[in-house]
């Protein structure tokens, strides 16, 4: 059976990324590779990891699954002319100044269409894997796109069955969080943590600093 590796926000940390991928045992093209979302945003190199993780999608796209970070659903909200300010409050700056030409802002069609397409959770037969979490009480067909992306203390702190463990990144801890309901894997790369990366069902954990 094909391992799992699940990657917490990454935010603009090419170095810690590319170190942490190199340290994975991960059999290319036979072990599944999820990413929970937040390529951009914050740290120094946000273009960057979205182009090596669009590559990894492409080289394996069966394996590769990249999902919606609250992240990129607020750049696309940019680029729609929606809630610009927010965006900008929440570390967008460098993610723009790095799509700047010639001083006006160009995102190529293919990001857009990539960032478009990503799906906001991932579910296997034991696991849901998602960016913020679950709204308690809900099924996950019944979830809303704004709680999958950006819940927090409501699922965080309850103890609700949704039938599979969740794997959810976007809330920062000073190591993973572990529940018998869900796991947490942010754990802060861009605030001067570590980028983890979990192993399933193994329950190992890869950790490189930023």
């Amino acid at each position: 059976m094909p391992d799992i590796y699940a990657i917490g926000d990454i935010h603009g940390c090419l170095w810690a990324l590319e170190f942490l991928l190199e340290k994975l045992p991960l059999k290319w093209g036979e072990d599944y590779l999820i990413f929970l979302g937040d390529y951009i945003d914050r740290g120094p190199d946000p273009r960057k990891v979205l182009e090596v993780v669009m590559e990894l999608k492409e080289t394996y796209p069966a394996r590769v699954i990249p999902l919606l970070g609250n992240h990129e659903w607020m750049f696309l909200k940019y680029l729609e002319g929606i809630d610009q300010e927010i965006y900008l409050l929440n570390g967008g700056e460098v993610t723009l100044a790095q799509f700047m030409e010639r001083g006006e802002l160009f995102v190529p069609k293919e990001i857009v269409t990539f960032l478009k397409g990503l799906p906001p959770y991932y579910e296997t037969e034991e696991y849901i894997f998602v960016h913020a979490g679950l709204r308690p009480g809900k099924p996950l067909s019944e979830q809303r796109l704004e709680d999958l992306l950006f819940i927090r203390g409501e699922f965080i702190y309850s103890d609700y069955d949704w039938g599979k463990r969740v794997i959810f990144a976007h809330t920062p801890f000073s190591r993973p969080f572990l529940a018998p309901n869900k796991i947490g894997i942010d754990t802060g790369c861009v605030y001067g943590g570590e980028l983890t990366a979990l192993v399933l069902p193994e329950l190992d954990f890869y950790f490189q600093s930023c």
